[in-house]
């Protein structure tokens, strides 16, 4: 059952740690049957309640799963193996499009505004009881927020999109519930919420955003929290539409006391309109990240939502990390105060190499997806067959296992790297990668 490996410990943390470092290490694979509580527990010498704790430790923290009389397993996907993992590796002067990382050339200099952020602190220094978030940041974010129609609402500041999603589960979700999750969605979201003993619930995707029918049967069916991208979905580029949000708001009013976590981290590479849904349910957050147009190492996203819910976050952020550093949230402020970013720019040179590549990919009988940002999804019949001719090409792009939990296999192209000459070979290489054309459903 278990190959050459051997569980070891007496205790129940001793348990759980063996099995865990194994998982890590890749002698436990993903699926791989673990032995019933009972016979392991013969086998230790100890309670097989022991055992059970042990079991217990591990599915709360993502590593196993189980399935009543069918036993327990290690995940597919589990949290000490992150999807990130499922990496491809690029060829010797091949082309890495799997990324998702925003073009470096778009971003801009941080060393003034860093320079400004010092300058301000060496006046005064940010000091333990100080404001946690800086004034600055909070008046032009609150204003933005305000023009995007997004509820009145207290406002703190977290270490990015990820930072914010989590504490925001924690805040309000135990182990064992349900989480409505977009399928295809952001793979790192999708270890994270087993990684806290919370369960998934898929929800389909198409352009216009989540669909409002899978949404309403993963809350009927017990869901207590859904996340929803607004725009630039990962991987499909999905943005919701007004249409969508009309549909969506529907829904959750049917279910008000869903916790709704709003995930808005295209601010700033888009140039389509935000329709929030914030305010629909009782309990609501609505995070918008620096992250893609300012630059990754800006570990920084804007949190509001209702009362309730920002004052949790921003108590147990007290008893932890404290705050954000106000070095960064000036830096941001000043980014974002003096126009460091043309968005427009941006959003023009993302969606004329995005919609370069969709028209490109029909043009040859492939058809793609990207409404927004800085993804293309592209369906296909079978994903490691794709992935492999497309690395034999030259191109490497990412496995669409990253990504999924019940939805058709796909692969993710970035299109931050290409250029208006790589459209064309590229597509030709998808095409022919992909045969036969998948269906226009992929979500």
């Amino acid at each position: 059952m278990l190959g050459e490996y051997r569980i070891t410990g007496r205790g129940a943390a001793e348990i759980a740690a063996s099995v865990e470092q194994a998982v890590g290490a890749g002698q436990l694979q993903p699926g791989q049957l673990l032995p019933p509580m009972r016979q392991l527990a013969d086998r230790l010498g100890v309670n097989p309640n022991t055992v059970a704790a042990a079991y217990r430790t591990l599915r709360e923290r993502g590593v196993i799963e189980t399935a009543g009389r069918r036993g327990s397993r290690v995940r597919p996907r589990p949290a000490t193996t992150g999807r990130e993992q499922l990496r491809v590796e690029v060829p010797p002067g091949g082309r890495d499009l799997s990324t998702g990382n925003p073009d470096p050339a778009l971003l801009p200099r941080l060393a003034p505004a860093l320079a400004a952020a010092a300058e301000r602190s060496d006046g005064r220094p940010v000091l333990y009881g100080d404001d946690p978030v800086d004034a600055g940041l909070a008046r032009v974010a609150r204003a933005e927020l305000d023009a995007d129609g997004v509820p009145a609402g207290p406002l703190t500041v977290t270490s990015g999109s990820l930072d914010a999603i989590e504490r925001l589960l924690a805040a309000h979700l135990r182990p064992g519930d349900t989480v409505a999750v977009e399928d295809p969605g952001w793979g790192s979201l999708l270890d994270l919420v087993p990684a806290l003993g919370l369960h998934t619930a898929p929800v389909g995707v198409d352009d216009d955003g989540p669909r409002a029918d899978d949404l309403r049967r993963a809350l009927e069916s017990g869901a207590r929290a859904v996340i929803v991208t607004d725009r630039a979905q990962n991987p499909t580029g999905a943005s919701v539409t007004a249409t969508r949000a009309r549909a969506l708001r529907a829904v959750l009013r049917d279910h008000p006391e869903t916790l709704l976590i709003e995930d808005d981290h295209g601010h700033g590479i888009v140039d389509l309109p935000l329709h929030p849904l914030a305010g629909t349910t009782r309990h609501w957050a609505f995070a918008r990240s620096a992250a893609k147009a300012y630059g990754p190492d800006l570990r920084l996203a804007v949190l509001t939502g209702d009362p309730v819910t920002v004052d949790r976050v921003r108590g147990r952020q007290r008893l932890g990390p404290g705050w954000v550093s106000l070095l960064l949230q000036r830096t941001v402020a000043h980014l974002w105060t003096r126009g460091a970013v043309d968005r427009a720019a941006v959003a023009e040179s993302y969606r004329t190499r995005r919609e370069g590549l969709v028209d490109a990919l029909a043009e040859r009988g492939v058809v793609a997806h990207g409404r927004s940002g800085m993804n293309v999804w592209v369906p296909v019949p079978d994903e490691t067959a794709a992935v492999a001719r497309l690395v034999q090409a030259g191109w490497a792009v990412a496995p669409g296992a990253r990504f999924r939990l019940a939805s058709p296999q796909g692969v993710r192209v970035t299109v931050s790297p290409l250029t208006e000459a790589d459209i064309a070979p590229l597509a030709d290489a998808v095409a022919a990668a992909v045969r036969p054309s998948p269906a226009r459903a992929y979500g």
